[in-house]
This record gives C-alpha cells, structure tokens and sequence, in this order.
C-alpha cells in the first residue's frame, strides 16, 4: 500500500510506515535483539521500510545514546520545570496566550507557587528514594525571568535538592533578546552547567517575519555574554523549512553555527500546529507562504544539508524525535559534540525513568508501573489554572 501510494505521489515518506514520535525506542527493542549498528540499519529498512540514510541515522543515534542510557535505572528520576512564559509570540508557535500581558501579569504569583511545588515534589523524590539526575528547567522562555527572580528559583531548587550531585543542570536561554550576563551569573552560581540560546535562522527579514524581537547581532551577542560566563554546554536550535526562508539561507546558517562550535546544535523540521498565526493565515489567505509542504522540498535539502556539515564537523546525533504535520515527513534532531550529550534530552525520549515535572503545562512521566505502562500525570496548561489548581492542593 506505502508502495502505491508513492507511486501515486511521485514520493515515499522517508520514515517508512513508521508514524510513532520516538522512533529511536525501536533501534533500542533492536539492540536488545542482539543487533548491532550494521544489522539495525537493514532491519529498519526491510520491517519498516525505512529510507536507509534515515535507517543510519537512527541506528548512530542508538549507538550514541547508549552511555546515557546505562545511567538510567529504575531507581533515579529527572526534574522538569516549566516556566511558560515568552517576551513574543512566534508565528509557528500554538501557544497563544504565552506572551499577553495578561499571562505575563500572572508571573509573579505563578513563580510564587511554582517555588512551592518544587519543595514539595522534591521531599516526594526524596522519600521515594529515588536519585535525581538532571534538573531541566524550559518554557516558554525561562529567562523571561529578571535575575532576582531567576536567583530566587534557582536557590529554592538548589536547597530543595540538598547535597544531590546532578549530572547535568540546564535553564534554557531561548530568547538572545532575554539574555544578559548578570543571569549567566546568577545560573553559574547555582551549578547550572547547560543552556539553550536559539537564533532559529539567522537572517533578519525571516526573524522578523516569524515575530521573534531580536536580530541575528543580538543572537552573537547573547551566545558571546554565555560563552565568555564559562557555562559548559550551550545548544543552538534552529528550524529548517520556516516561511521565508530557503535551502541556500539554511545552509550559510547552519555553517555560521558550526563555525562557534556550540556543543550541541539542534536541528528542528518546521511543524504546521493548528493553532498558529502562520497557520491561521493560511485558512483565510492561502497557503502564500508553503507551509503545507507535504514533499519537503526546500526542507529536505535544509535537514539533509545540516545534517552533513555536522557528521562532517565531528558531531554526533544523540537523540531524535518526531512531530505531527511536520514537513516532508521530517524528523528533529539533536547533534552534540561527543561527551557533551544532553541526558535529559534522552532521558525523556526513551522513557527510561521518571520524570517529575512541575510547573503549568508540565506532565510527569512515571515508567515501570503495571505491564511496563507509562502513568502521565498532567499539570493544569495555563498559569491561570494552574494557581487555582495549586489553592485546593494547600
């Protein structure tokens, strides 16, 4: 049937029959198997009919993830937090209310009991006796915080989990516009050792048609103040496929990032969400901008361009996912530079371990109940809700 179809579109997806979001869990049943790298790579082709550069990816993602993999047993856990709020709503971005100023107004209250919430999951970790590994704190735009704010989250978690030694404490940096050296500071501080600063793209015209608030000379600026903080992991994302862009674009960017030698550098597929600006367009205007790209094209050549400049340069992919009505049929994935892999990252994706997540939107991921299953325990979307849900927890 994949084959007629094909036939019929001119195209073949190039993830096979494969739909699921963490096709990497699949390389793992494989392994476990008693396949090697080599033997992965037919089997993804001929069970799944999987594109053999795609089957190779997936089976280097396997083969890069393993160390971390071994390091989450059953009895440690990892800490989300979420602080979901934005300076700007982007264009391709579901999340409508992320930057009103309404929700803005409610970041006081929201950090507040988020405070709270922390100290209360973390006595549970603790009495569960389970070991806490990685502190992950994202959005949103966590440095939407100013630095007393982002000093007070930071200390309550830093005393909330005592003489814990992490193996790795990220607070993502998004935005270049919320970047400043005072809150590298404040993180350093505090033992936080892995951040994200995200230009996306870099060319203005694309940045502002997408409704971010900063230039690509605020993107070096923000990555030269984290890089000169001595912070010891900083990620790049960027999107391949965004409205405006094209395939020549991608790549000067792709090779601009390379040239500062991030140590990991995230390449996303554009994803058309419902309820997006972009989106929304779309319904009324037409499709002026392509973001229905059911074949790729341009995004094709983006992903398959970064991701040989990076193999080249000695990165290494460590985890990959996939979204719903992503371009092409595409796939996100995060390269890093060896030893330098972000755990939670595939942590997460695996589902190897608890997840305790706090915060509005977060959802706690406990693995190893009855029949394996995974329990998810969801927290209110909205901060609104979320303060109110918090009033009949007291």
């Amino acid at each position: 049937m994949l084959e007629a179809g094909g036939k019929l579109n001119g195209t073949l997806p190039p993830w096979g029959i494969l739909t699921g979001v963490r096709p990497a869990k699949i390389a793992a049943e494989m392994r476990k198997r008693g396949l090697d790298r080599e033997g992965i790579v037919p089997a993804l082709m001929s069970e799944f009919m999987v594109r053999e550069d795609k089957a190779r990816l997936l089976a280097d993602v396997n083969a890069t993830e393993e160390k971390a993999v071994s390091l989450a047993a059953r009895d440690t856990c990892s800490l989300y937090i979420s602080i979901p709020f934005c300076p700007t709503r982007c264009a391709y971005c579901s999340f409508v209310s992320y930057a009103t100023p309404a929700y803005l107004a409610t970041l006081p209250d929201y950090l507040d009991v988020l405070c709270q919430d922390i100290e209360r999951v973390c006595r549970e970790i603790k009495e569960s006796g389970e070991r806490l590994l990685t502190v992950y704190i994202g959005g949103g735009t966590p440095t939407v915080l100013d630095g007393k704010q982002l000093d007070r989250l930071l200390s309550v978690v830093r005393k909330s989990i005592g003489d814990t030694r992490l193996l790795e404490f990220t607070v993502e940096a998004g935005r270049p516009d919320t970047v400043t050296a005072e809150k590298f500071d404040v993180m350093l501080s505090h033992g936080v050792d892995r951040t994200s600063i995200n230009p996306q793209i870099l060319d203005d015209g694309v940045l502002e048609l997408i409704g971010r608030r900063h230039t690509v000379a605020d993107f070096y600026r923000a990555y030269e103040t984290a890089r000169k903080s001595g912070i010891a992991c900083i990620n790049t994302d960027l999107i391949a496929g965004l409205p405006g862009s094209d395939a020549a674009m991608f790549a000067d960017t792709v090779d601009r990032i390379i040239a500062l030698a991030p140590e990991n550098v995230t390449v996303h597929t554009y994803c058309v969400k419902r309820a997006a600006e972009f989106t929304e367009k779309a319904a009324v205007e037409g499709d002026r901008l392509g973001i229905y790209s059911y074949s790729g094209g341009d995004t094709s050549e983006c992903v398959d361009y970064s991701q040989r400049a990076l193999y080249a340069e000695g990165y290494l992919p460590y985890y990959l996912y996939r979204q719903k009505n992503a371009q092409g049929n595409l796939e996100n994935v995060g390269f890093s530079k060896p030893g330098h892999e972000g755990l939670y990252n595939i942590f997460i994706m695996e589902e190897l371990q608890n997840i305790r997540a706090v915060g509005a939107g977060a959802v706690t991921k406990l693995v190893g109940g009855e029949k394996e299953k995974i329990k998810r325990i969801f927290e209110p979307k909205y901060t609104y809700e979320y303060l109110k849900e918090h009033g009949k927890r007291e």
